[in-house]
C-alpha cells in the first residue's frame, strides 16, 4: 500500500513525517534509532544529535550518534544519569541551545535525547520537533526492551526446558535396562539406547511413532496385548521373570510394565522395562549353594562322630572274626574270610565317607600366605602323573607367566585343583585332553583366572545347578561319593573366589576358578 503524502511543506512536520516512517519500518531497533537521528540532523540542521539509550545491565548510557555529529571534548564523560534524574534542561551555547530531554516511560528511565539547536528562525520549531519526537520514543523504546527481555525469558525458559528434557533423556539412555513407553494406541512414544541393542535391537528412529506389534515382532501380538491392556485396565503394576536363549546362551530377564498417568488421573500410557538379571539369579544360585552345603555341614558335624564309633567297634569285631576264622575248616574258613573282607571293606568305605563329611563340614583352618598359582597347579600335576588313570591322560598346559600371587592356603588349593582334575579324568574315561589354563581376568584385572578343561562327555543343563550339591554325582555306584565338587566348592569360597562352570553334552566342560589378588 502506498503511504499518503504530505500536502505541507511545513518543516517541522517533514521532520516527524520522516521519523515516522523510519520507526514504521523498523520499530525501535538500533538501525531505526540511528535513522531518527540521522533525521533529525538533517531536517533541523543540529550541529549535534545523540540519544543516550540505558545499557542491558542497566549501569551506563551508550549514545545513539551518525557520522558528522560534533565531537566531544577529549577526556570529557557526560553525566547522562544526572541529566535524565534532574529533568528537561536547556543551557545556551556559542550559536545555539543545548537541550536535553530525558526518555521516561512509566517512572522508568529509558535514556535521554541531547541535541544542539542552531539560533535562527526554526529555532523554536526545532525545539518543539524534538520534544514531540521525544515522547514519540520513550514508549516505543519501552515497548522494544520490554519485548527484548520477553524474548530472551522466553529463550531462556526454552534453553531450560530442553536442557532438562536433554536431562532426562541422558538419564533414560544410562540405565542399564531397556525401557520404551507406548501410548493407548499401542505406538511407541519413548525408546532408550539400551533397547537399541541385543538380538532384538532397534534403532530410536526406526521404532517410535509405530505399532509396538510391529517392532516387538517375534513376540506373540495377542499376548503382548493382553499384557499391556491388563495394566491400562486395572492400573496395577505387572511383572514377569522369563528366561531366553536367542543370543546363544540361557539368559534371564525381569519385565516390568508400570501404568503411566500424564494427567495424574487417567492412564495414557504403559512404560515397560526389560532388566537382565543373570548375574543376579547367578548370585542367588550361589547362595542357595552356599547355604544348602552350609546346611550339610552342620548336619554331618552332628552326626560324623556318633557314626564313626559304631564303624570302629564293627572294625574291631571282623578283626576279631578273622581270628577265629583259623580254628574252621578249610572250607569254611576261605567263605568266612571272604565276608569279613567285603564287610571290611564296607567298613574303610563308610570311613572315607565320614572323613570327607568332616573335611567339608569343619574345614581345617590352614596357614595362608602369598602363593604362586601356576607353582600350585604343576605340583597337583606332579602328584597325579603316577595315577595309573591319570597317565593315560593328554595334559595341555597354557599357563601365562608372571602371574600375581594370591593369598590362600596352598594345601588346600591343591585338594581342590586335584579333585577338579580327577573329576575331568573320570568324564573323560581316561582318555581325552586335559587343558589346564592360567590367566588374568580379562573382565576384572584383579582376579587370576583357572580354567580346567575337559574332552568328556559334557555336563546335562538341567545337572548344571546341582553338580556343586553333596552327594551328588552322575558316576555309577561306588565309583564316588558325590562330595569332591561340594569339598572343592567350599574351598574356593573360603578363599573368598568362585566357580563357573561351561559345559556342551558330547563336547566337554570347563571349570573357571576365579581367585582375588591381594
Amino acid at each position: 500500500m502506498v503511504a499518503p503524502q504530505l500536502d505541507t511543506e511545513h518543516p517541522g512536520i517533514r521532520v516527524i513525517a520522516e521519523v515516522a516512517s523510519v520507526l514504521q519500518a523498523g520499530s525501535a531497533s538500533g538501525v531505526a534509532l540511528r535513522g531518527v537521528v540521522g533525521a533529525l540532523r538533517r531536517g533541523l540542521n543540529l550541529r549535534r544529535c545523540r540519544l543516550w539509550l540505558r545499557t542491558p545491565d542497566g549501569t551506563r548510557y551508550a549514545p545513539v550518534t551518525t557520522p558528522g555529529d560534533e565531537a566531544e571534548l577529549p577526556g570529557y564523560s557526560p553525566p547522562v544519569a544526572d541529566w535524565v534524574r534532574q529533568g528537561v534542561q536547556r543551557e545556551g551555547t556559542a550559536g545555539g541551545s543545548v537541550l536535553r530531554l530525558p526518555l521516561i516511560h512509566e517512572d522508568e528511565p529509558l535514556g535521554a535525547l541531547e541535541v544542539v539547536i542552531p539560533t535562527g528562525r526554526y529555532e523554536g520549531v526545532a525545539h518543539d520537533v524534538v520534544v514531540v519526537v521525544a515522547r514519540i520514543l520513550a514508549p516505543m523504546i519501552a515497548a522494544t526492551e520490554l519485548s527484548q527481555d520477553l524474548a530472551s525469558e522466553v529463550a531462556l525458559r526454552t534453553h531450560e526446558m530442553e536442557a532438562q528434557r536433554s536431562f532426562a533423556a541422558q538419564i533414560i539412555d544410562s540405565l542399564p535396562v531397556g525401557l520404551y513407553v507406548i501410548d493407548r494406541g499401542y505406538r511407541i512414544r519413548a525408546w532408550n539406547r539400551k533397547r537399541e541393542t541385543g538380538t532384538q535391537g532397534v534403532s530410536r528412529e526406526d521404532a517410535v511413532g509405530r505399532e509396538v506389534f510391529e517392532v516387538l515382532d517375534r513376540q506373540p501380538r495377542d499376548l503382548l496385548k493382553r499384557e499391556f491392556d491388563r495394566v491400562f485396565d486395572t492400573g496395577e503394576i505387572q511383572q514377569v521373570e522369563m528366561e531366553s536363549a536367542a543370543s546363544g546362551e540361557t539368559r534371564h530377564y525381569r519385565i516390568t510394565k508400570i501404568p503411566m498417568r500424564q494427567d495424574g488421573q487417567h492412564i495414557s500410557h504403559v512404560i515397560t522395562i526389560g532388566e537382565d538379571i543373570t548375574e543376579w539369579r547367578q548370585a542367588q544360585q550361589r547362595l542357595s549353594e552356599t547355604e544348602k552345603l552350609a546346611a550339610v555341614g552342620q548336619l554331618a558335624a552332628g552326626v560324623m562322630h556318633e557314626i564313626n564309633n559304631p564303624l570302629a567297634t564293627i572294625l574291631a569285631c571282623c578283626e576279631a572274626l578273622a581270628l577265629r576264622s583259623e580254628e574252621l575248616a578249610p572250607a569254611e574258613r576261605q567263605a568266612h574270610q571272604e565276608y569279613l573282607k567285603i564287610v571290611d571293606a564296607e567298613v574303610q568305605r563308610c570311613r572315607r565317607i565320614v572323613d570327607s563329611l568332616l573335611d567339608f563340614s569343619r574345614p581345617r583352618s590352614g596357614d595362608k600366605r602369598q602363593v604362586d598359582v601356576n607353582a600350585v597347579v604343576e605340583q597337583t600335576l606332579f602328584l597325579l602323573k603316577h595315577h595309573t588313570r591319570f597317565k593315560r591322560l593328554t595334559v595341555a598346559r597354557e599357563l601365562a607367566p608372571g602371574l600375581p600371587a594370591v593369598l590362600a592356603d596352598q594345601e588346600k588349593l591343591i585338594q581342590s585343583f586335584m579333585a577338579l582334575m580327577l573329576n575331568a579324568m573320570d568324564a573323560m574315561d581316561s582318555r581325552g585332553t586335559l587343558t589346564v589354563r592360567s590367566r588374568i581376568n580379562p573382565e576384572r584385572r584383579d582376579e587370576v583366572l583357572l580354567e580346567f578343561v575337559d574332552t568328556g562327555i559334557g555336563i546335562k543343563q538341567e545337572d548344571l545347578p546341582k553338580i556343586f550339591e553333596p552327594f551328588f554325582t552322575t558316576k555309577p555306584q561306588g565309583r564316588g561319593t558325590g562330595l569332591g565338587l561340594s569339598i572343592c566348592y567350599g574351598i574356593i569360597a573360603e578363599h573368598r573366589g568362585r566357580i563357573e562352570v561351561e559345559s556342551q553334552v558330547g563336547v566337554g566342560s570347563n571349570f573357571k576358578v576365579y581367585l582375588p589378588v591381594e
